[in-house]
């Protein structure tokens, strides 16, 4: 075989002592690929290296996709209901709101400023059910610009809450309650009137003039929208909000952005950003993406090692191939590079193969998350418990550049010892190897 490989190289004027990774060296190390029946069991080996490392890198992009899909939905969804620098007195309640929240929404990189007052209840139906809930009282034109929940209207419409009769509840919410648009919510809040008796929950039922669904259920279950100025009356703030939500251009742009907010308020004030308040949320995600990465980075490590294993092998099995090779001219440096390009066309192939899958699955993973759960015959991600609608996947282009460098790194450095140790044979060694 290694004197064929020759006859055919020396004829297209390419010698053993030719270029490094020239036509001859890389011919013998495609040759040895392609396995004889005597060769089966390293051939399987090899095999096994390149289902290996096409999974492992396939896995890779796959999961690490999802958990860059779980952050950009999730930090959407938080803040395009909340306000990603949220605005607290400090010398005092803000009376003047109205006018303050034009001076913060004059300053440049500010979209919106949102008055807010906000407290805890209970909610429940007239047919039975209760809830606890966020009451968050905003005014008429301010929730038509906030689209995110505006925009996701899946019953009724706004007109009940501009003319300030009716609250907005989620989905979920009306769900688990048994409530449609039209019907009464009755809240109870602990902080009602003051007797002489103590203070007494005050309780009122309101009309339901829509029903929003922003695909987060944590907000979808738990959030109620009430016209301001009928929250104020509500939670005892009449002329007064309790904070003011502030939606800037560039949600990263924060630090830049905080003294100006307090140049324009011309008060003392108390500025948290979203940051801040979603730090151990936010925290806990890039923990769990970094372990994921090294840990699922041990499965194209193993099939790396696999190439070692299966090189061994054939170093082993073409002793007398090399001796040949050897005293035809070939240089130590030409039977490293045949062995190099061997096991590195394993790693190549299969990180090729892995980035595709990888590609595919991401593309198609609702699809496959439906196929799925329709087999299982169960929930599979289940909302109720992973707070998103559905399953999703966004692909970072420098994160699978990463994976990729990676997983030829570990193909190329498995492959140097075998490659190195089949060039330190010299003619009669290999043949008491083989």
């Amino acid at each position: 075989m290694a004197e064929a490989a020759v006859d055919r190289s020396s004829k297209s004027g390419l010698g053993p002592a030719g270029k490094p990774f020239s036509t001859f060296e890389r011919l013998v190390a495609w040759r040895y690929l392609r396995a004889r029946r005597k060769e089966a069991f390293i051939s399987v080996i090899a095999g096994f290296s390149f289902v290996g490392i096409m999974l492992g890198v396939a896995t890779l992009i796959i999961v690490m996709a999802v958990m860059n899909g779980f952050r950009t939905e999730l930090v959407s969804r938080i803040l395009g209901i909340n306000g990603h620098m949220i605005v607290q007195p400090v010398d005092g309640p803000f009376t003047d709101y109205p006018v303050l929240s034009g001076k913060l929404a004059a300053v440049p990189g500010i979209k919106m400023a949102l008055p807010l007052v906000e407290g805890q209840v209970l909610a429940s139906a007239q047919a039975g059910g209760s809830t606890g809930a966020l009451v968050r009282g905003a005014r008429a034109e301010d929730l038509t610009k906030l689209k995110t929940i505006s925009d996701n209207i899946k019953s009724g419409d706004m007109v009940g809450y501009a003319s300030g009769e009716g609250v907005l509840i989620g989905t979920r919410m009306a769900d688990q309650l048994g409530l449609r648009v039209g019907d009464l919510i009755t809240l109870t809040s602990p902080e009602g009137d003051i007797t002489p008796m103590g203070v007494n929950p005050r309780i009122k039922s309101y009309k339901i003039s829509g029903l929003f669904e922003i695909g987060m259920s944590e907000y979808d279950s738990s959030i109620i929208f009430m016209p301001l100025e009928e929250a104020q009356l509500f939670f005892n703030a009449e002329g007064l909000v309790q904070s003011i939500e502030l939606f800037v251009d560039n949600p990263d742009d924060i630090d830049n952005l905080k003294p100006k907010v307090e140049e324009a308020a011309g008060r003392q004030i108390a500025i948290t950003d979203w940051r801040q308040r979603n730090q151990t949320f936010f925290s806990a995600l890039q923990v769990e993406r970094n372990v994921m990465f090294m840990i699922l980075t041990l499965i194209v490590l193993v099939a790396a090692l696999n190439i070692i294993s299966g090189l061994i092998m054939l170093v082993k099995d073409k002793g007398s191939d090399i001796a040949i090779l050897r005293t035809m001219g070939a240089s130590a440096g030409a039977i490293m590079r045949i062995f190099f390009m061997t096991g590195a066309a394993i790693g190549i192939v299969g990180t090729i193969a892995g980035v595709l899958l990888g590609v595919l699955v991401c593309v198609n993973i609702e699809s496959i998350r439906q196929f799925f759960s329709w087999i299982s015959g169960t929930v599979l991600f289940n909302p109720q418990v992973y707070f998103l609608s559905q399953l999703p996947a966004e692909m970072d282009l420098s994160e699978t550049i990463s994976i990729v460098v990676m997983a030829l790194t570990l193909s190329f450095i498995a492959t140097i010892f075998p490659a190195w140790r089949a060039s330190r044979l010299d003619p009669v060694q290999a043949l008491r190897y083989e």
